[in-house]
């Protein structure tokens, strides 16, 4: 989203260089692979899909990250009215617009260029950005559910709670813990936890990264 805040730590680069190095092991022939990061709030996701894309630079590729925060079907200012109107059992991944984004990834996957949504949380619209997929060698998919994207070559999971990225919440200036943002967390835990068996690397609260 536009006008996000990284925070990039030594364990973001070191862990983004293992999995370059577990990418390019599966990616054959030079195809075209899609990689999949989730975990729960303030774990690092989106840090981490920068340092890959910052390995592909180093060696003349394109890894490119899209950030499933885009996809949702609600605007930022709209949304918190939205939940408490429609309760936690409404919170997860129905609230993505996955019609949208699993067309962004076959455009990929085509090498063609695509329109994708890209939310300003400043002015809280939501603008397009045409991107050519044609050179782009590796989409590096984050976000709290984007392991449950379709066609997704390799998925990693960061194996950290809500209940302990709090520091890292407070630092990116995420939402007060009002009673509701609990309850969204809480029900974020439950999504997002349940996608680790799906994993094929987890990567642990002290960032070490583990292929299964």
């Amino acid at each position: 989203m536009l006008s996000d805040v990284l925070l990039i730590e030594e364990k973001h680069e070191k862990a983004a260089k293992a999995i370059f190095d577990i990418i390019e092991k599966r990616r054959k022939d030079n195809s075209r692979f899609v990689v999949a990061i989730s975990g729960e709030s303030g774990s690092g996701k989106t840090e981490l899909s920068h340092c890959i894309a910052k390995e592909y630079k180093k060696i003349g590729l394109k890894g490119k990250p899209l950030h499933t925060d885009n996809y949702y079907l609600t605007l930022p200012e709209e949304r918190n009215a939205w939940r408490e109107a429609h309760g936690p059992s409404f919170v997860g991944d129905t609230e993505y617009d996955w019609a949208t984004l699993n067309a962004n990834i076959n455009s990929f996957r085509r090498g063609v260029t695509a329109y994708m949504p890209c939310v300003d949380i400043v002015t809280d619209q939501v603008d397009h950005l045409v991107s050519d997929f044609s050179r782009v060698n590796v989409l590096i998919l984050d976000g709290l559910y984007a392991l449950k994207a379709e066609d997704v070559d390799l998925r990693v999971f960061i194996d950290i709670t809500y209940f302990e990225t709090k520091k890292a919440q407070l630092k990116r200036g995420k939402e007060a813990q009002t009673p509701l943002r609990a309850m969204v967390l809480q029900r974020e835990h439950e999504v997002v936890s349940g996608m680790k068996p799906t994993a094929d690397v987890i990567i642990d609260k002290d960032y070490n990264v583990l292929e299964l």
